[in-house]
């Protein structure tokens, strides 16, 4: 049987038409509707008309891709390993430093690395906005961090004087011109000795704890007779913690002794902690017109708990202080570590005292404001006084005096001299 081939005239042979011809078949789907009669341009351009065009709207905005910027820019985060004469030295920074605006450098205390240090304290949800103004780079004192290595037997831990001197070989790292400081305990006592040796690399210090003095015969006495009877985890804890907290916090003692134990290199460890106690005197001095002594040149926030094993110390460290740039922070019903136990005033305070250097005018401010109105332990209301030239005198709660000089400063006078400057205390 042959093939079937289909015939010119069979409904299966394709139609032949010339080229750039319209197919006829196209009117006639339109037959019996509404559409018959017309041309086929007359029906396409009926169709048109009957959609409905929106106006175009890009999906994001110049403000919107601004702030996407700004948000993507915090999310960075890069680990740095720097060298320097004094071995090694870890940073993690967050966020890129925005031109030559300052960062803000941390640097922790004995028994802790950046992130049980400062991990509370930034992770609040009020830091936010000064992240969004700041770049932060938190330092880890040799062999302190994550996973660090074991040093070798023998190894010459740097002393708390050499530890300050890796600091501008980390600004040189990172191509930054000065630094926001914020450190307690140990950092607080590096932090200072680099502010005094290197005053134009440093425009403000926040110091949580600080100690300007060496060790005595008293505490090494002291601290050698704990070593025979304490294990050294014991007493960090009493350094870190207050009496009362290691009573009545046991939740938060057990989280801190257990990443002691288990998160720090023990080995590495006691060498820092040794380094701390063989620590010299920051030899300040309080200035007084017409000598030349030597003391911090920037603005500084003291911060002691009530609670906390260094207020004597830090109280000693104010006195030692230019008191027209010098604030004494003491926080009620706070122990040895505030910025884990109240981030969020602590963090308050920190806008108030970098809106005094000039950075974040705008920036908001409640939580302080609220809790001093309802504890009634405030000493002086922080609220509306930014100005660099504003003084102010009043009443205090408390027995502390203090005389406004500047515009992170404030407080009042309760008698006394007045012709002798105090530097301002405030409690929240």
């Amino acid at each position: 049987m042959s093939a079937y081939v289909p015939s010119p005239t069979s409904s299966y042979a394709p139609m032949k038409r010339k080229r750039g011809s319209v197919r006829s078949d196209t009117s006639e789907n339109f037959s019996g509707s509404v559409y018959s009669g017309q041309s086929v341009a007359q029906i396409l351009q009926t169709k048109m008309d009957d959609i409905q065009t929106v106006e175009s709207k890009p999906l994001l905005v110049d403000r919107d891709i601004a702030g996407l910027r700004e948000a993507v820019m915090q999310l960075v985060v890069k680990e740095h390993d720097v060298e320097t004469p004094h071995g090694r030295v870890h940073c993690t920074m967050k966020g890129v430093p925005k031109g030559d605006r300052p960062i803000i450098l941390t640097y922790h205390d004995v028994g802790l690395n950046h992130k049980t240090c400062w991990d509370t304290l930034f992770n609040h949800e009020d830091m936010s906005e000064i992240m969004q103004h700041f770049a932060v780079c938190h330092v880890d004192a040799p062999g302190q961090h994550e996973g660090a290595n074991t040093f070798s037997t023998g190894y010459e831990y740097p002393s708390m004087d050499q530890l300050a001197e890796t600091l501008p070989l980390v600004l040189k790292h990172f191509g930054l011109k000065s630094v926001i400081g914020m450190g307690t305990g140990a950092g607080a006592y590096i932090l200072t000795r680099f502010a005094l040796d290197y005053p134009n690399m440093v425009e403000g210090l926040m110091l949580i704890n600080i100690n300007p003095c060496a060790e005595g015969w008293m505490d090494w006495a002291a601290h050698k007779i704990s070593g025979w009877t304490h294990a050294e985890p014991d007493m960090i804890i009493g350094h870190l913690f207050g009496k009362e907290e290691i009573h009545h916090n046991q939740d938060l003692i057990a989280t801190y002794r257990h990443h002691i134990l288990n998160d720090m290199n023990q080995f590495n460890l006691h060498l820092f902690v040794k380094s701390y106690e063989n620590r010299r005197d920051l030899e300040i001095e309080r200035p007084v017109p017409g000598t030349n002594v030597r003391t911090l040149k920037c603005p500084s926030l003291l911060v002691v708990g009530d609670n906390s094993p260094a207020v004597e110390a830090v109280v000693e460290c104010n006195t030692k202080l230019d008191p027209t740039k010098t604030t004494l922070l003491k926080m009620a019903d706070c122990g040895g570590m505030p910025q884990v136990d109240q981030p969020g005033k602590l963090t308050e305070a920190f806008k108030y005292f970098i809106q005094g250097m000039g950075y974040m005018p705008s920036a908001s401010m409640t939580r302080l404001v609220r809790s001093r109105t309802a504890s009634g332990s405030s000493a002086a209301s922080m609220e509306g006084n930014r100005s660099r030239s504003h003084t102010h005198d009043g009443n205090r709660s408390r027995s502390h005096t203090a005389e406004r000089g500047r515009s992170h400063t404030e407080g009042a006078m309760d008698g006394g001299d007045q012709s002798v400057p105090k530097s301002t205390e405030v409690s929240c």
